[in-house]
């Protein structure tokens, strides 16, 4: 089961701890689901608590909890604090009570508070959770982002996949990772591509070593983040192969459960890898948006045909 840190998502949301006596470490999320718990607090229906996930107190229900009989609202809170919550946020500038703030420190819940709007604050934790906790696998390649399309180039090692990123990188796209990809499948059409943090905005070239993309090029040459629209697999030329000349049928590879259109590109000395991955990368956008090129040929194709009959 994938999990992440809570101090993770306090850093990323901007997220303040309201009891600092309270430690924060070691508590991980495991569900990227959220929790807005009025029915525990004010009627203390415990049925089918979602215990495990992140706990949100908006406006509507810090405005209820101020009217709720104390003896009620002690009931209620304390089956609720002793329950396995990860944490308990309050969004809209809302802040805990005394009760709540001693039964935190009792049990040891973090307690922490958002300027933001409820609905903006669970909109995004449940994005960056989905994120987070998306199943998650490891491929060897490098991703690259060419005019906006997530391009993921396969091969051999030592086949060229690293200087045609190098080439892309010059001609002002934007590497996300070398060697390691790893993809995260955030729904059912998205998959997701980040680096390792170890080899993050590194390069290795044979027979140069190790370079900093980051560090040479500067911060535009780089992305954290980008979603896998194609694969180019680089491939060594075999002249007794039928290669597809035309792109009228399509090729996909899996991933997660998800298919990735891939194209086959055989190597040969003096090809430019970096235009062949940029005219890729443009097809694919143009074939998103409603034209394709091998489509039209064969239109054009057909109509001649035709003609020659009459």
């Amino acid at each position: 089961m994938q999990t992440v840190a809570l101090n993770k998502m306090i850093d990323k949301l901007g997220l303040v701890n309201l009891v600092p006596e309270v430690e924060t470490d070691g508590i991980e999320i495991n569900s990227s689901e959220i929790n807005r718990p009025a029915l525990q607090l004010a009627a203390g229906y415990f049925e089918h608590f979602a215990c495990d996930r992140v706990q949100i107190i908006g406006y509507v229900e810090y405005s209820y909890l101020k009217c709720l009989d104390a003896s009620v609202k002690a009931k209620n809170y304390e089956q609720f604090m002793s329950s396995r919550i990860p944490c308990i946020i309050y969004a809209s500038r809302t802040e805990p009570d005394e009760e709540m703030i001693r039964l935190a420190v009792k049990y040891k819940k973090p307690l922490l508070t958002s300027e933001r709007s409820t609905s903006s604050l669970m909109a995004e934790i449940i994005r960056w959770l989905n994120v987070e906790l998306a199943p998650c696998i490891s491929i060897h390649g490098v991703l690259v982002d060419v005019y906006g399309e997530g391009v993921l180039i396969m091969g051999e090692s030592g086949i060229g996949k690293s200087e045609a990123a190098l080439e892309l990188l010059k001609r002002g796209h934007r590497l996300i990772t070398d060697d390691v990809v790893e993809i995260h499948k955030v729904s059912d059409d998205t998959l997701v591509g980040t680096s390792p943090e170890i080899t993050r905005h590194f390069i290795e070239l044979r027979g140069i070593g190790i370079i900093d993309v980051k560090t040479l090029y500067g911060v535009e040459s780089v992305k954290g983040t980008q979603t896998l629209d194609m694969v180019i697999k680089l491939e060594e030329w075999d002249k007794d192969k039928e290669y597809d000349r035309l792109g009228l049928n399509e090729e996909y590879t899996e991933f997660l459960g998800n298919k990735v259109i891939c194209h086959s590109i055989p190597i040969r000395p003096g090809r430019n890898l970096a235009i062949i991955v940029e005219a890729a990368a443009v097809n694919h956008r143009q074939k998103k948006m409603g034209y394709n090129a091998a489509q039209e040929l064969y239109r054009r194709v057909q109509e001649s045909i035709n003609k020659n009959k009459r």
